[in-house]
C-alpha cells in the first residue's frame, strides 16, 4: 500500500471517571482506518455498540478510588480471523460465541480481575473457562501513578482477538503527586498513541495468512504476524497539527509482534518521563526509542525546537526483532506532526527530578530463580512451539513468590528472538545483561537437563555486558530479553512507592502469569503460571 497521511488523529481521551457498576461491551463492528479503505469488519469495545471503537475509550482513573467494571461479550459465534485448534485455546466454547477475558496490563490487584487466560466467557457468560468466577472486575488503583493498557487474555486466542481491535489504554493519575511536576496536561497536550500494525485485503477486511508455517503441525498458527499498515489511535499513518511547545504522549505498543524503533526524521528528541506504569527518577533525553510489543513510552516532545513545520515519526527497525527484514516505506512511517508558524509562551516544563521511587535492594531478596526462554522447531527448522523452562502452561506451577519480597530472576534467553516479558503483578528493575559463551554447548546441555544450575549457567554467563538504557533503568512491567543473554531483573511483590503489603488477597485463585508478550508466542505457549503465597 502506498503511504498516504490522513487526516486528524483520532482523539481517544474521556474525561476521568471511576464509577461504580460501569458496564462495557465487546462487540462487533466496522471501523475506518484510512479514507482509502472500504469500512473494516472489527472486534471492539464501548460502552454500547454504538460507541465501540478501535482502539477502545481511554480509561482515566484516580489513585485511591475503586474502579468497578462489569465486562460484557456481544461477539458473535463466527471469528472474523483464521483460527488454529491445534493450539491450546479456549475454542471448544465458540458454538457459542467468541470467549474474551479482559486483562488490564500493568494493574496491581486482585487475582479474579487479572483477566487469567482460562477465565474466559462467552455472551451472556452462557460458557465460562474453568477459571472463571466473578462477572464484574475491581481495580482497586491503590498502585503508583502511571500508564496501563487493558486487553483480550483468552486462552489461545490473544492474537487474533487482539488483530480484531480489542484493546484500549487506562491511565492511573495521582494528583498530589503529578501536579508539582507541572509536565504537558489536558486533552490537546497529554495523548495516548496506541500504535499497532495490520494488513487489510481490498474489502477492508484484515488480512491474516491463513496458512501455517508447519501446515502438518498447525494448520494456521505462524509464529509472527506482521501488518505492512502502520496505526496510531484508530487511523492509519494520521496527521496531526501541533504548536510551537511542549506535547506529552503516552506512547503504547499494541502490536502482535512487531518491535518500533521510533525516531523523529527531522531531529526532534523524546524526553522520557516515564517506563511502562512507573515514572522514572528524572528524565531521559533519547534520539530514538526501541518499543517492544506491549512496552509504553511516556515522552515529552517539544515542537518549539522543529527546524520545519513537518515532523515525521518514523521507525527502522526490522522485523523480527533484532535480525529479521528491514522496514520498507510503509512501515517505516508512523506518523506526521504539522507544526504551526507562531511562537508562543508555554508554561509547560520538565523538571530535573520527577518521582522516587525504594531503589532496587538486594539485601531483601527472598529466592533466586533461572527462567529460561525456548523455541521448539521442525524438522524444516520452522518453529513448532516455544516453552519457558521446557513446560507449558498446563504444567504444575514451579514459581510461588512469597507477597512482600524480592526475587531474583535469571532469564535466559535461547532463541534468535528478542522476547519482551511481562510479569502480571510483579514490578521489576532489570540488574544486568550479560552474553553467553559456547552458546551451542550450553544449548546442548539445559536441551538434556532443563536446569541452569546443573549446567552451570554462570560459567557460560561470562560474555560482554549490555548496558542498559537510562530511560530504562527504573521499575518495568515488561523488558526486551535480547537472544544469547542472561537477563537479571529484581522483580519485587509489593507496592513500590510504600513498600506496602497488597490490599488484597494476591494468593487467591486463579492467580497470575508470566508470558512473552509476543502474542504468537503467548498462544502457543510461552506463557507460565505464577502462584502467590503468604
Amino acid at each position: 500500500m502506498v503511504v498516504s497521511f490522513d487526516d486528524g488523529l483520532l482523539s481517544k481521551c474521556m474525561a476521568p471517571w471511576t464509577t461504580v457498576g460501569e458496564e462495557w461491551a465487546v462487540v462487533g463492528e466496522r471501523k475506518k482506518f484510512h479514507r482509502d479503505l472500504p469500512p473494516t469488519p472489527v472486534f471492539a469495545y464501548g460502552t454500547s455498540k454504538h460507541k465501540a471503537t478501535v482502539p477502545g475509550p481511554t480509561i482515566e482513573s484516580l489513585h485511591g478510588i475503586d474502579t468497578y467494571v462489569k465486562w460484557k461479550n456481544y461477539l458473535h459465534s463466527k471469528h472474523i480471523l483464521p483460527l488454529d485448534p491445534t493450539i491450546p485455546t479456549a475454542i471448544q466454547a465458540i458454538r457459542k460465541g467468541i470467549p474474551t477475558v479482559v486483562h488490564l496490563h500493568g494493574g496491581i490487584h486482585e487475582p479474579e480481575s487479572d483477566g487469567n487466560s482460562k477465565s474466559w466467557f462467552t455472551g451472556g457468560f452462557k460458557e465460562r473457562g474453568p477459571t472463571w468466577s466473578k462477572k464484574r472486575y475491581h481495580y482497586r488503583n491503590m498502585q503508583q501513578p502511571g500508564n496501563l493498557w487493558y486487553h483480550d487474555h483468552a486462552m489461545g486466542l490473544t492474537r487474533v482477538n487482539l488483530l480484531a481491535g480489542l484493546i484500549g489504554a487506562y491511565t492511573i493519575h495521582h494528583h498530589d503527586m503529578e501536579s508539582p511536576l507541572r509536565l504537558p496536561k489536558g486533552k490537546k497536550f497529554d495523548r495516548p498513541l496506541m500504535v499497532f500494525d495490520r494488513s487489510f485485503r481490498m474489502d477492508g477486511s484484515i488480512y491474516m495468512n491463513s496458512t501455517g508455517n508447519n501446515p502438518s503441525i498447525h494448520p494456521q498458527w505462524q509464529p509472527e504476524y506482521f501488518g505492512d499498515v502502520i496505526i496510531v489511535n484508530g487511523k492509519a499513518w494520521p496527521r496531526m497539527k501541533v504548536r510551537r511547545r511542549k506535547y506529552r504522549f503516552r506512547i503504547i505498543n499494541a502490536s502482535n509482534a512487531r518491535f518500533f524503533r521510533f525516531f523523529f526524521a527531522n531531529g526532534l528528541q523524546f524526553i522520557h518521563v516515564a517506563s511502562d506504569s512507573v515514572y522514572l527518577e528524572k528524565p531521559a533525553i533519547t534520539n530514538e526509542t526501541l518499543l517492544a510489543p506491549s512496552e509504553i513510552a511516556d515522552v515529552v516532545v517539544d515542537f518549539s525546537k522543529s527546524e520545519s513545520n513537518v515532523a515525521i515519526l518514523a521507525n527502522n527497525a526490522p522485523y523480527p526483532y533484532p535480525s529479521g527484514d528491514p522496514v520498507n516505506d510503509a512501515n517505516s512511517k508512523v506518523m506526521k506532526f504539522i507544526v504551526t508558524n507562531k511562537r508562543e509562551l508555554d508554561r509547560w516544563h520538565v523538571p530535573s527530578k520527577l518521582i522516587k521511587y525504594p531503589s532496587s535492594d538486594l539485601s531483601n531478596v527472598s529466592r533466586t530463580r533461572y527462567i529460561a526462554m525456548y523455541e521448539y522447531t521442525s524438522a524444516t527448522d520452522e518453529p513448532t512451539h516455544l516453552y519457558i523452562n521446557g513446560k507449558s502452561y498446563d504444567d504444575v506451577v514451579t514459581e510461588t513468590p512469597k507477597i512482600g519480597t524480592s526475587e531474583v530472576w535469571n532469564v535466559i534467553n535461547l532463541t534468535e528472538d528478542t522476547h519482551p516479558l511481562h510479569i502480571h503483578l510483579g514490578l521489576f528493575v532489570v540488574l544486568k545483561q550479560t552474553m553467553l559463551v559456547k552458546v551451542k554447548e550450553f544449548k546442548e546441555c539445559m536441551t538434556k537437563f532443563n536446569d541452569a544450575i546443573k549446567c552451570q549457567v554462570s560459567k557460560y554467563a561470562r560474555g560482554k555486558k549490555m548496558e542498559v538504557p537510562e530511560h530504562e533503568k527504573g521499575w518495568k512491567n515488561v523488558y526486551k530479553m535480547t537472544p544469547g543473554y542472561v537477563t537479571k531483573i529484581l522483580v519485587r511483590f509489593s507496592y513500590i512507592h510504600s513498600n506496602a503489603s497488597y490490599s488484597f488477597d494476591a494468593t487467591a485463585e486463579p492467580g497470575y502469569a508470566y508470558h512473552c508478550h509476543i502474542l504468537d508466542h503467548e498462544d502457543n505457549v510461552m506463557m507460565r503460571p505464577l502462584k502467590l503465597v503468604k
